[in-house]
């Protein structure tokens, strides 16, 4: 019948953790196994809730950790069984029997003789034991095959060791070719290995361990970032659906309060203009008596007339004061205002925008031409870093020579475009775009006044608009790629953090008059520290 240890393997009693046997396994509630120490060092990086590092249930109280008795009893079961498995089949490979035994039962060989080239039992082997001249032989454990065990050349034993050539010797060997060279016996350069190997191991596991550790590391890294992630949708979720919310109902409020005075406005109005057409009526009346009294010729008539009759006068008031009710609305320019600058904050936040930038994408090149000479243009034109020698290169009117500043060969008059930067790892850098006729000898100070939209990085973290003055903005962790479009005929300029599609500046109102030229600096590499390329990237969109 066939034995329980013999229906398992190795994996069902290794430690998820550590990858080896366990070592004091203990079971969590949620049933799975690991080594004490393992799931101890790992609840030590968590803070206050627990969890397994396999199927992350949570745990908000230590659970109480015992050795699982049957677990780690059928752990040492197993490696016992394991090992004499190994050493059975190891003996089964070795199964040399004797050389002199004779007939169907020959005995199992006890050592082999390298001068004889045979292997003796116990009973033929007690004449090397006993005569004087066998007992000069060398006796090995047995093995099969012995003459592999001789030198070719000489035909002696192989009993010595090259360590330099790394090859089997005889005595012979030893006094010819490698007389020079330090040789060992084969007991004593294997047991250096054995323990050499073993050294490894040792640093293999903690290798191995340090590995776990930071594997361990990670999925804690990874689940504060889900956790993170999570609140940030939820809080977006929360604050986007209040915020829309609360623009409909300003709409609506601005709408009755608009409609509203406007009514007014108009009952008003219709008022002020009933009371005239009434005064305008009494008026015309009296204009009507005066033109029949006038249209008497007889003068005695036209007077008798004139003060017989009693004419009365309209009831009308002085109207120089009386100014229309000009009530006040939002104008088209405060709400254009108030738009801008919604987006405006919005977009840098995330900006809903960002993909129909990327639409008007160019292919951008860096022309060495114009790079000063302590920079190296890669050949194809798209990756641009600071060299400690400058090299050797012709003086020419576009080539910037004191800064250390590259265009593109590109430049545009007209449209849009867009191209991308990446910036990973990199300390300092400046971006952006500037006129063709800028100065490029000398020192250069980056304006829209001298003709560069640009935004710069410095000691790692302090990124800065140049728009003269100078603006910080938001510092951006781990910004890796920038993003730089350009609509010339609406004269703005924006830069991007490509990863969080969100804006990072906007030049705006900017009256362009010549042909625009993306703009680079990797800046000085800082002795290795911003050493990193600025590399110009193709940009990937979906639609």
């Amino acid at each position: 019948m066939t034995s329980a240890t013999n229906l398992m393997t190795e994996e069902n009693f290794l430690c998820s953790i550590c990858l080896s046997m366990f070592t004091k396994p203990v079971s969590i509630p949620c049933g799975h196994n690991f080594c004490l120490q393992c799931i101890t060092d790992y609840w030590s990086t968590l803070d206050t809730i627990f969890q397994c590092p396999l199927c992350n249930e949570k745990f908000y109280n230590k659970p109480m950790l015992r050795v699982n008795t049957f677990i780690a009893e059928m752990a040492a079961q197993f490696k016992t069984s394991a090992q004499k498995t190994s050493h059975s089949d190891s003996e089964q490979a070795e199964n040399v029997l004797c050389a002199l035994c004779t007939g169907a039962n020959k005995l199992p060989a006890l050592k082999s003789c390298l001068v004889c080239l045979m292997s003796f039992c116990q009973t033929h082997l007690e004449r090397h034991m006993n005569v004087a001249a066998l007992k000069k032989h060398k006796l090995i454990d047995p093995v099969a095959n012995l003459e592999s065990r001789l030198c070719k050349k000489h035909g002696e034993p192989l009993e010595l060791f090259c360590s330099e050539d790394r090859k089997f010797l005889c005595e012979s060997c030893k006094d010819s070719d490698h007389k020079t060279h330090k040789i060992v016996a084969l007991e004593e350069e294997a047991q250096m290995r054995k323990t050499q190997l073993g050294l490894e191991k040792k640093d293999m596991g903690q290798l191995i361990q340090v590995r776990q550790k930071k594997i361990l590391e990670i999925q804690h890294s990874l689940q504060a970032s889900r956790n993170t992630a999570g609140k940030a949708l939820s809080c977006s979720r929360h604050v986007m659906t209040t915020m829309v919310d609360y623009m409909r109902r300003t709409q609506a409020e601005l709408t009755e309060i608009i409609e509203t005075r406007q009514k007014k406005n108009e009952e008003e109005a219709e008022g002020l203009i009933n009371e005239l057409e009434g005064e305008i009526m009494q008026i015309k009346q009296k204009d009507l008596q005066h033109n029949d009294i006038s249209l008497i010729d007889d003068p005695f008539k036209f007077l008798e007339t004139f003060f017989s009759r009693t004419i009365i006068s309209p009831k009308v008031k002085d109207w120089s004061d009386v100014t229309p009710n000009s009530e006040q609305f939002p104008t088209e320019a405060a709400l254009d205002q108030l738009e801008a600058t919604i987006t405006r904050e919005i977009s840098m936040l995330c900006d809903p925008n960002f993909k129909q930038m990327q639409r008007h994408a160019v292919d951008v090149t860096l022309d060495p031409d114009t790079a000063n000479p302590s920079l190296n243009v890669s050949k194809d034109g798209k990756q641009v870093t600071h060299v400690n020698q400058k090299r050797y290169v012709l003086s020419k009117p576009e080539r910037f020579d004191e800064v250390l500043n590259v265009l593109a060969k590109e430049g545009f008059s007209s449209g849009k475009c867009y191209y991308e930067v990446q910036v990973k790892d990199k300390t300092q850098w400046d971006l952006g775009v500037a006129h063709e006729s800028i100065n490029r000898k000398g020192d250069i100070r980056l304006s829209p006044k001298n003709g560069y939209w640009t935004i710069w990085l410095r000691k790692g973290n302090e990124l800065t608009a140049n728009a003269g003055p100078a603006i910080n903005l938001q510092r951006r962790e781990m910004l890796q790629k920038v993003g730089v479009f350009v609509d010339y005929e609406e004269g703005q300029v924006c830069f991007y953090d490509v990863d969080a599609r969100a804006r990072i500046f906007s030049f705006t109102g900017c009256h362009f008059t010549e042909k625009l030229f993306p703009f680079f600096s990797p800046c000085t590499n800082d002795g290795g520290k911003n050493a990193a390329p600025l590399i110009i990237t193709p940009v990937k969109h979906t639609s």
